[in-house]
């Protein structure tokens, strides 16, 4: 069980949330069907593989188009279980990143 203070620091509403591994997060996927993968990004600055996850659907959504990738290839925003990334994440050496729509880092989670 991880705390992550998803708190708005403009100001907004403030609220702990509480990642299990039973917590559903949204994350974008690569190729949808056969060959599908989750998108990961790279932080080049700080050397750091990570997966972008959020909260919310509408959060996935907005903040895909600031995300980097491939021309050609089909992206769509699915639900899954905290859990099932981690492994992913651990096995193949990413972090996962908790995103806000815009693109602000919420929390960085080493699986």
């Amino acid at each position: 069980m991880i705390n992550v203070d998803s708190g708005d620091p403009k100001g907004g509403i403030h609220m702990n949330k509480e990642i299990k591994s039973d917590t559903w997060i949204w994350v974008v996927i690569q190729d949808p069907g056969a060959n599908e993968q989750f998108l990961g990004q790279l932080d080049e600055d700080k050397d750091e593989a990570f997966i972008p996850a959020f909260y919310q659907k509408e959060d996935a959504q907005q903040c895909l188009i600031q995300l980097k990738t491939e021309k050609g290839k089909k992206y769509e925003v699915q639900a899954i279980c905290f859990d099932e990334l981690a492994k992913d994440a651990a096995k193949n050496n990413f972090m996962i990143f908790m995103l806000a729509g815009d693109g602000e880092i919420l929390k960085k989670i080493a699986p």
